[in-house]
């Protein structure tokens, strides 16, 4: 099944600090997929696709990230249907 999703450039001190794996921890307990990757300035991608009520429910999460990191400020925008079958962080 094709899925919406977001793509969030999380800005901040988010690098280092169990920001990619906690965003995984937290995708898969919403039953959603994508992926998070280190950005080699210092920020991390997330991709995230499923239902947009827990879509935004991660994104609220990634305004506040773990207690480990400091999340500046959020660049979200909309991405094509794809269908993943797991989240997975790069």
């Amino acid at each position: 099944m094709l899925q919406e999703g977001n793509q969030i450039i999380v800005h901040g001190r988010v690098q280092m600090v169990g920001f990619r794996y906690a965003t995984v921890q937290q995708a898969l307990q919403l039953g959603l997929t994508g992926h998070a990757i280190n950005l080699k300035n210092g920020d991390v991608e997330v991709q995230v696709f499923g239902d947009k009520v827990d879509r935004d429910k991660l994104i609220l999460w990634l305004r506040g990230g773990p207690d480990t990191a400091q999340v500046d400020a959020l660049e979200i925008s909309a991405l094509e249907h794809k269908h993943l079958s797991s989240f997975t962080q790069g």
